[in-house]
């Protein structure tokens, strides 16, 4: 495996921004050097000299080849983590999905055999927990010890993916004896249905009224139940793709109250709204997620908790289903959309907008894009930071180059991109995987098969 020395760049981490050298040796970063003082013959030397050198993106919520609504999401393992690596992630983390009537272990398996060899950066799993029960239960405990630590529970989609209250709580308890995380879809999916069968009753069909019945009190009342739940079952919780000021008002309330409670967002929420929802000809439909894009005036809420950590970590909920295909089987009727968004390949780009625009600060870039979802997802050190041990997950970034984001550059597997035209000042240049080139100087060097599985450890679940 070839040693390889990273010189002249601004290495940026969680915690601090220096000058360095890195020194790279069979694939793990063997050192921080002061600047100059490496030039051994037998390393291959990259010069950053006007660029950052960041950890990988870790991106804890992807949705690769995932079934959902009569299709199936449009990015391979293959397309997802070569177009994540792109964009400056060398570690997702998705979702296996348990079969209603079968096992964890099952929906597990299922989704080893769509990676196993296909992958381009290195992958885990979460459990999508959908039939909980008492053999489902136990099977936690099993899952935790082969390095799957997360699941996640709905409290939407009913006949789907919904859990009562009940079902939550005994995962929590489970999960708690285990060391297990919990992670949530908050929204109230039952008062949902009935906001959407009466839209559709009143001839509201098109894509801006699926924001509109997604209402985001409900939002936060689901979040609100959740914490509580975790609360009784003295359990941590994660809530995942927070779109709502209500929801991080409950978040920030408990975390006040030293509740071990979590909660991410996604750049969609933070760069697009309602607006684009309300876009005419169907082109809504493009922005159909869930939890559902929200009015402007949320942004500064969720900003506000990034910044105060209320809100730990920016993940992209990547689920691309393509437009024409997709979408429009959701033609004539908002509720039969494709819910899911594109975006594994431009979030650590808009994150570093999010910087330059004043929100937040470089090592918070970092934090909330690799070190925190490292850490709360049982990676840490080995992946989210630049230290002497961890994996070589580095990133040479280009602050100053500009680019305007396109379908017609993106690399994802899907039509469209949400975020069609927006100017972005950096840009990825060079990408290492376990010390391996993925991304060499704008050009794609990586291949399947490279990406390998992480058996997760317990995340830390410190407030």
């Amino acid at each position: 495996m070839e040693r390889i020395l990273i010189t002249g760049g601004l290495v940026i981490t969680a915690t601090d921004e220096i000058h360095a050298d890195v020194l790279i040796d069979h694939g793990k970063i063997a050192a921080l050097a002061s600047p100059g003082t490496h030039a051994w013959s037998d390393y291959r030397t990259i010069d950053a000299t006007g660029k950052y050198v960041i950890p990988g993106g870790v991106d804890a919520h992807t949705h690769m080849e995932m079934p959902f609504g009569g299709t199936t999401s449009a990015d391979t393992f293959e397309t997802g983590t070569r177009a994540a690596a792109w964009g400056g992630t060398t570690t997702i983390v998705d979702f296996a999905i348990q079969p209603r009537g079968g096992s964890l272990r099952e929906g597990l398996d299922t989704w080893h055999e769509k990676a196993e060899a296909k992958c381009s950066i290195d992958y885990g799993f979460h459990m999508i927990m959908s039939d909980v029960n008492e053999s489902s239960l136990k099977e936690m405990d099993t899952l935790v010890e082969l390095g799957v630590s997360s699941f996640k529970l709905f409290t939407a989609y009913p006949g789907v993916f919904l859990s009562d209250d009940g079902q939550i709580l005994r995962a929590m308890q489970r999960a708690s004896g285990n060391g297990g995380l919990v992670m949530i879809h908050a929204e109230n999916g039952l008062a949902i249905d009935v906001l959407v069968e009466q839209a559709l009753a009143r001839g509201e069909r098109d894509p801006r009224y699926h924001g509109e019945v997604r209402k985001a009190l409900l939002e936060a009342e689901a979040t609100h139940r959740a914490i509580r739940l975790s609360q009784v079952a003295g359990a941590p919780v994660y809530v995942v793709h927070v779109s709502a000021e209500q929801a991080v008002a409950e978040i920030a309330k408990a975390r006040d109250d030293g509740l071990p409670v979590f909660g991410e967002t996604c750049p969609q929420y933070l760069f697009l709204s309602t607006d684009n929802l309300a876009e005419p000809d169907f082109e809504g439909a493009k922005y159909v997620c869930s939890t559902p894009l929200r009015p402007k005036e949320h942004q500064a809420a969720l900003w506000r908790g990034l910044r105060t950590n209320d809100l730990q970590v920016v993940s992209t909920d990547h689920c691309p289903f393509c437009f024409k295909g997709q979408k429009d089987l959701g033609i004539g009727d908002f509720s039969k959309i494709p819910n899911g968004l594109p975006g594994v390949e431009n979030r650590m780009d808009l994150l570093h907008q999010a910087v330059l625009d004043g929100h937040i600060s470089r090592t918070r870039w970092i934090e909330i894009a690799c070190a925190s979802p490292a850490k709360m997802f049982g990676l840490y050190p080995r992946k989210g930071t630049i230290a002497p041990g961890a994996d070589a997950d580095v990133v040479i970034y280009d602050p100053t180059a500009e680019q305007v984001l396109s379908v017609e550059t993106h690399h994802m597997n899907v039509d469209y991109s949400a975020y069609e035209g927006k100017h972005i000042t950096g840009r990825v240049e060079t990408v290492l995987s376990r010390g391996v080139p993925v991304i060499d100087r704008h050009s794609y060097v990586g291949h399947p098969g490279h990406g390998t599985y992480l058996p997760r450890a317990l995340g830390h679940y410190a407030n």
